[in-house]
């Protein structure tokens, strides 16, 4: 393991009956404040990777560890309330307010009504929301971006360091999908976070992440920045995937010059 992986993954695979591994000796180093971007097709093993971190899901063998620890000998519960986790469909509850949903996992810490109400003013305009239009709203009231923006800020809100990201911006139109990848970006920077982002959309890898995963059939088929696969792919498949983004470019030039 790297002295300075916060995750690192050794020889994990997992299984689900007696098909195919789900993933299969995958090893994979995560470190800290990276942003690392996980893609492939449906299928591949990306949220299954991604739930091995906060022991959603246990490995059939191999070795999970977060800040070197292994994951399978600590509690679930308290590992879970040190790592952020954000998804598609945001989750909130809907009989609580948004300030309510952001503080859920500070009050089952134990923090105090003080306390717990200034991190949520703070989370609030941290995603570009309003304090005063939306502390007291219930999710039914929100539209979809702003429900995410909440969903990112109760993952934000025990303070963890690292945040797991599966799909979150996927079901958004894409003038709000772009604005909040850009707005979390400058949160992971700020913030100081090791992000695991899970996603379907090349482009959107390329523009947010430090570095990406391909995975295809439950391994780990390319791995490296984003102008390292764009220029140096050495799989046909991941040389094909760094190509959408590409050709869609040069689509949208030739429209210009129509």
């Amino acid at each position: 393991m790297s002295p300075a992986a916060v995750i690192d993954f050794e020889n994990v695979a997992k299984h689900y009956g007696e098909g195919a591994p789900v993933l299969d000796s995958v090893s994979l180093a995560i470190h800290e404040r990276e942003f690392l971007a996980v893609v492939g097709p449906s299928g591949s093993g990306k949220s299954t990777l991604l739930r091995l971190i906060n022991r959603l899901i246990e490995p059939s063998s191999g070795t999970v560890r977060v800040n070197g620890e292994d994951v399978q000998r600590t509690d679930a519960v308290l590992l879970r309330r040190r790592i952020g986790y954000v998804f598609q469909g945001v989750g909130l509850f809907p009989h609580m307010t948004v300030a309510e949903n952001i503080a859920i996992t500070p009050k089952l810490l134990g923090w105090d009504e003080a306390r717990m109400a200034a991190r949520v003013d703070e989370l609030i305009k941290l995603v570009r929301l309003d304090v005063t239009k939306h502390r007291e709203r219930l999710p039914a009231k929100l539209s979809g971006g702003e429900g995410q923006r909440v969903g990112v800020a109760r993952a934000l809100a025990a303070e963890p360091k690292i945040m797991l990201m599966d799909e979150p911006f996927g079901a958004l139109d894409p003038l709000t999908r772009d604005a909040l990848g850009e707005d979390y970006r400058r949160l992971h920077g700020e913030l100081g976070l090791t992000t695991v982002m899970v996603t379907h959309d090349m482009l959107e890898a390329m523009l947010l992440a430090d570095r990406i995963v391909v995975m295809r059939s439950g391994r780990i088929i390319a791995d490296g920045t984003p102008d390292a696969l764009l220029n140096g792919a050495q799989n046909d498949y991941v040389r094909e995937l760094m190509a959408a983004p590409r050709r869609q470019a040069e689509r949208l030039r030739a429209l210009e010059r129509r």
